[in-house]
């Protein structure tokens, strides 16, 4: 149904995900600087860091592989109208989780798909409300998951999410760092 792509993350859920949507994909990553303009939304602070990746990627790809599109993505966490980013250690794994308690905050995801003559680039954002969490709950998720790759520290389909998330509203794949359905629906746009 599709063809192979690149995808420019070494995220295990992004590539899970694509797997479970039967993309056939390869994984080429390359450092790239994660910072964005001071002046620019949440939104566009996510898709500029994914342009990013998926710029770094296609400079050192060989003509064959120039023929795939390239997939990046980079998921934030907001509250408050504040970035979140992945937490430096213990001690600020438990801060994060404990302003996140029982509060709203925003799951966005910033996509850029890119192939030899077009661009498609986008955010998706989910709203998600945690449950008051206590001390211990929280505690007991940083001891046990080790969430300080993750941004908001914290990935919603291990056991915080299941019995500490209250409501969510968007998509719940956009949550663990890809709105799957919008990509495979962006991906068939790509030679139209």
């Amino acid at each position: 149904m599709f063809s192979k792509i690149i995808l420019a993350s070494q995220s295990p859920r992004r590539k899970q995900l694509l797997e479970w949507a039967e993309i056939p994909f390869e994984i080429i990553v390359q450092s790239t600087d994660e910072s964005f303009p001071a002046d620019v939304s949440v939104e566009e602070a996510a898709i500029h860091i994914a342009q990013n990746k998926a710029e770094a990627v296609k400079q050192i790809l060989n003509e064959e592989q120039k023929q795939q599109p390239i997939l990046a993505a980079d998921t934030i966490v907001v509250l408050n109208n504040k970035i979140i980013g992945k937490p430096k250690d213990r001690n600020n794994a438990v801060e994060i989780l404990t302003s996140l308690s029982g509060e709203k905050h925003l799951v966005i995801t910033g996509v850029v798909i890119l192939n030899s003559h077009k661009k498609i680039s986008f955010a998706d954002t989910t709203e998600v409300i945690f449950h008051h969490l206590t001390k211990g709950e929280i505690e007991f998720y940083v001891d046990k998951y080790k969430p300080y790759d993750k941004a908001g520290a914290y990935a919603i389909q291990e056991w915080i999410g299941v019995v500490g998330i209250k409501s969510i509203s968007g998509d719940f794949y956009n949550v663990m760092g890809l709105p799957v359905s919008r990509v495979v629906r962006e991906l068939g746009k790509l030679n139209s």
